[in-house]
């Protein structure tokens, strides 16, 4: 059995260490992909890695990696991402980063020489600010052609010159595609960012499953104009008719008939956005959530519809796009199993916990085995300053990581 005692010291190390960097004025860590505080934080980590003895880089698109084992064998991969949705929290993500450095360490002492490589990685806008999750996507292979240069943020920050201003090279994205054969499996931890271990007492998940993400973009165009000369039946408001189709997608959901499907309006931006001006015009974006990509599809159809009905009803135009998608994902069953196995043998609680939310894992999946451990969240709170997860739980996590990587190793002797 690899010991476990220096796992806590190891998480809290690289959890100190990433935030450091990006704390917000305003309350949380606000280290949005390709920011100058997600860069320090990447830099950081690479030079912690090299403090570890592991062989550290930062890729051409940003992802961090630091590698054991030997240099041209197949690898295993640990790992998740350390930016943030502004005014984030301290665990998501940085978590599973600091678990697999923490599992890492623990098989370091157990396998001098072992026959495979382990990696840990930190992966490039996981989070989404440009679209998608684009470090893991592009070491799977999963860019597609033409997808770079059109990519940017809600400001309208495009992604090729976000990276230039780093160094980093977006146009590199296809040339990080690791191999087919070349990576044997990847482990991710997260926290939950729900309540379902915390309510269960149990300090392990294991993720079946990761929902699809679609994000939508709507573009609602009327007129500006002043709001005490121009009477109600003349307006052609923007925002009027934002706020009714806005209204109408819980409906929508309900209607659609698909319990575990999530629909999210997020982001508006409202022009001009002054006191005594009619809004002439509005964009939001709609983030949808399911299981089932046809489900997705019929939500997609769905905001698009109840937009135009809405911009008919008040005299404005409507444009609906898509911003992003990512598939839902089945996770490697034999993976998930072995790791509810090894759990169960050590004696650790775990439950069963489809993932609501879009990780690194469901990319990983296209080029080989994945599987998702989850650590309960505080309240179900993610996403907020509030965000917490106990060390005994992540401690534990990272147990259960190290259990499952040496059953792996076990099996290339």
């Amino acid at each position: 059995m690899p010991d476990r005692t220096l796992l806590p010291e190891h998480i809290r190390a690289v959890l100190d260490g990433v935030n450091a960097f990006g704390a917000d004025p305003m309350g949380g860590w606000s280290r949005v992909a390709f920011s100058d505080a997600d860069m320090a934080a990447r830099r950081w980590l690479r030079k912690h890695f090299e403090d570890l003895g592991l062989d550290a880089r930062i890729d051409a698109i940003g992802n961090v990696i630091g590698r054991w084992g030997p240099p041209d064998a197949p690898a295993i991969l640990l790992g998740s991402h350390t930016d943030t949705v502004p005014r984030g929290g301290a665990f998501d993500g940085v978590f599973g980063v600091a678990a697999g450095v923490a599992a890492l360490m623990a098989l370091r002492a157990r396998y001098p020489k072992p026959l495979l490589a382990i990696e840990v990685i930190s992966f490039a806008d996981e989070e989404g600010r440009f679209g998608g999750m684009f470090g893991s996507q592009a070491l799977s292979g999963q860019i597609a052609p033409g997808w770079v240069d059109a990519a940017h943020d809600a400001d309208g920050i495009f992604l090729v010159e976000a990276m230039r201003r780093h160094g980093l090279d977006a146009h590199a994205a296809h040339g990080v595609a690791r191999a087919p054969g070349s990576v044997r499996a990847y482990i991710e931890a997260h926290v939950e960012q729900g309540p379902v271990l915390e309510t269960a007492g149990v300090p392990v998940g294991i993720a079946p499953s990761i929902t699809g993400v679609c994000v939508t973009r709507t573009e609602l165009t009327g007129q500006a104009d002043h709001s005490g000369t121009t009477p109600m039946g003349h307006r052609r408001d923007a925002l009027a008719a934002a706020a009714e189709a806005i209204a109408a997608i819980p409906r929508m959901l309900a209607e659609l008939g698909a319990p575990d499907a999530r629909a999210t309006v997020g982001k508006l931006d409202v022009r001009p956005n002054t006191p005594h001006t009619i809004p002439g015009a509005v964009e939001f974006t709609a983030v949808l959530r399911d299981g089932d990509a046809s489900v997705i599809r019929a939500l997609e159809e769905g905001v698009a519809g109840v937009t135009a009905t809405a911009a008919t009803r008040h005299g404005v135009a409507s444009h609906t796009e898509r911003l992003s998608w990512l598939s839902p994902a089945e996770l490697d069953p034999g993976l998930s199993n072995l790791a509810a196995r090894c759990a169960s043998e050590a004696g650790i609680g775990y439950a069963i916990v489809p993932s609501g939310a879009g990780h690194d894992a469901q990319s990983m999946q296209a080029l080989c085995p994945s599987a998702l451990l989850f650590a309960p969240s505080r309240g179900g709170i993610s996403h907020a300053p509030e965000e917490h997860t106990d060390m005994n739980d992540m401690a534990e996590v990272a147990a259960v990581m190290v259990l499952l990587l040496n059953r792996l190793i076990r099996e290339t002797l």
